[in-house]
């Protein structure tokens, strides 16, 4: 029996449906969070909104690998999102920690209208037709997803070590300002979409994956804590690739493993941008040729007949 044709699986009933059905999931699994944390679970609180994570990598890959892109499915995960990874994790701290602070319900409502105004802007610049060749390797701001699973480190920080200064209610409030800060923020970061493994990389990513499923089962909060300072740590790296491509427009249309090649060239001739503005340095180089100018045409000590006297002469 002939396998079907690609056509065929794009349009065979129900397919279409697929990524809209793991979007519900995510939804599901993110507002499970709140149960699990009302019935005093806090594993399982902290797990569901991991798990939506998860699912919300998969609808839109899905979306994609299936050409099931629909606005009714756009629609229906920004509002997903909204919930798992505003709502559902500002109410988890609320129940955890945050009700004992006086401003706890306020610091919980900055995070759900910073997830909010974060997945405004992701629409607003999914069809901003003036967009740099490069910007679709980047997020503006940190991920709803990710914003989500920052904000709720303390909390996965106190299930792997018990209670500590990281479970204070005042600490819990300052980090989730700033985790919401970060999804409302400028700041480029890199996206998955971007990343391509080189073939010969293949199987050693495959047994780091191995390797991490092994942690997730053994030791499930010590990978978290460290998956987030890794996040983390990746920003500056992020602002420092994204400005190079700003700068370096001959590259927009370079693969990024070129691209690398490219950016060693520069540093090995010596092709890297200005860092003062060109008038400011060619002044410079004027002003610094013409004091050599005056300084040759300047009569020097022996023009004028003097002669230093040779070591071990008299100088009186």
């Amino acid at each position: 029996m002939p396998a079907p044709t690609a056509s065929a699986v794009r349009t065979a009933p129900g397919v279409r449906l697929l990524p809209n059905a793991v979007t519900v999931l995510a939804l599901c699994s993110g507002l499970s969070g709140v149960q699990f944390m009302i019935a005093g679970n806090q594993v399982a609180a902290v797990a569901a909104i991991a798990l939506a994570g998860v699912f919300d990598a998969l609808d839109g890959r899905l979306a994609r690998l299936l050409d099931a892109s629909s606005r009714i499915g756009a629609e229906l995960d920004s509002l997903s999102d909204c919930i798992s990874f505003g709502v559902s994790p500002a109410l988890i701290l609320f129940l955890w920690s945050l009700h004992d602070l006086r401003v706890g319900w306020v610091v919980a409502l900055v995070l759900v209208v910073s997830a909010a105004l974060r997945l405004a802007r992701f629409n607003t610049l999914a069809d901003d037709t003036e967009a740099k060749p490069f910007a679709g390797e980047f997020f503006v701001g940190v991920p709803a997803p990710a914003g989500a699973l920052v904000a709720l480190t303390p909390l996965a920080t106190e299930l792997l070590l018990g209670p500590g200064w990281w479970s204070a209610p005042v600490t819990v409030a300052i980090w989730t300002v700033f985790s919401a800060g970060l999804m409302i923020s400028r700041i480029p970061t890199a996206s998955l979409k971007s990343v391509r493994v080189p073939p010969q990389a293949i199987a050693p990513a495959l047994v780091l994956v191995a390797l991490i499923a092994a942690a997730i089962v053994a030791v499930p909060f010590l990978l978290y804590p460290i998956a987030i300072l890794a996040y983390l740590a990746h920003i500056p790296y992020a602002v420092y690739r994204y400005r190079w491509l700003d700068r370096h427009p001959e590259v927009w249309h370079v693969p990024p493993r070129q691209r690398r090649a490219v950016r060693r060239a520069h540093r090995r001739l010596g092709l890297l941008p200005p860092r003062r503005p060109l008038p400011r340095r060619v002044a410079g180089a004027a002003a610094r040729a013409g004091r050599r100018t005056i300084n040759r045409d300047r009569p020097g000590p022996q023009r004028l007949g003097t002669r230093r006297p040779r070591r071990g002469q008299d100088r009186s």
